[in-house]
């Protein structure tokens, strides 16, 4: 689907998955993503395991996306690759159809040396630029309350802006539920020349004990009124979930009103709950 046709239906969507690790669980999300098509996403995205652990299994996972007539992208991520690994890779995916990547650093596994040829994404995304040329369209990561392992908000905006200027198209935020903050970033980012169209990553609220444990590893603030809504819900499920939409499409239309160019869903290889938010937003097909 064309950014023109998406705009027709209010704004564009892209979806995330994770590669399954079971015949089972990838019978699935199969069944999943037939179901989320019907928002006619602009791509799908998959994600890739910490040093490159999984990538197999992601690409095996962006091949079946692209059988069933859908744009794929995949996560691409550098720590510990070298030049070569890289190249293959690419050549790789190039041949299976993708003209979409999602370039990162990426996490190192336990007990894993820092070795390899890259340091940063951005490093990444140089490199994929100077073999491949124009070949793909390169997504970044965007971080609106900062990275957590960044220095300072300021460090963080910088290396933001240098992913840009290497060759990144856009970004992709980290989930948040401050919709100034991602006004913010977008604006300082913009001040520093970094004007690539930034697409805030939304994560549905399903389970609170999830959504809190995901939160403090990957340094995405809950809002303490929400921390507390969540609390008081105990193990109420229905009441968790019910919250949950509210407060995800609330932000989602703050979003929207406020211009943000499309939704990245982080799906959680679930649908019910992306359905939702985009059938409340007027966006399901």
């Amino acid at each position: 689907m064309t950014a023109a046709t998406a705009s027709a239906t209010g704004l564009p969507v892209s979806l995330e998955f994770f590669p399954p690790k079971t015949p089972e669980g990838a019978s699935k999300l199969q069944a999943v993503r037939q179901q989320l098509y019907a928002l006619r996403p602009e791509f799908c995205s998959v994600t890739y395991g910490a040093g490159g652990s999984t990538h197999e299994g992601t690409f095996a996972t962006v091949r079946d996306i692209l059988a069933e007539g859908m744009d794929a992208a995949s996560h691409f991520s550098c720590i510990g690759a070298t030049r070569d690994t890289v190249r293959e890779q690419l050549a790789t995916l190039k041949a299976m159809g993708v003209r979409r990547l999602v370039a990162l650093r990426g996490d190192l596994p336990s007990g894993y040396g820092l070795g390899g040829e890259f340091n940063y994404a951005s490093d990444l995304v140089a490199f994929i630029r100077a073999e491949t040329g124009q070949d793909f369209q390169i997504e970044v990561a965007a971080y609106p309350e900062v990275h957590p392992q960044a220095k300072s908000p300021e460090a963080d905006l910088q290396a933001f802006a240098t992913k840009v200027r290497a060759g990144a198209d856009s970004a992709i935020t980290q989930y948040f539920y401050n919709a100034d903050a991602y006004f913010r970033f977008v604006e300082d980012a913009r001040k520093l020349g970094a004007d690539v169209p930034v697409v805030p990553g939304i994560m549905p609220i399903a389970s609170s004990t999830q959504l809190l444990r995901f939160s403090d590893a990957c340094g995405a603030e809950i809002p303490r009124w929400i921390r507390l809504r969540l609390q008081a819900y105990g193990d109420d499920t229905a009441s968790i979930k019910a919250f949950g939409l509210d407060v995800v499409t609330q932000l989602c239309e703050q979003l929207r009103q406020g211009g943000a160019p499309a939704l990245h869903f982080y799906t959680m290889n679930q649908n019910t709950a992306t359905l939702e938010i985009c059938k409340r937003l007027g966006l399901a097909g």
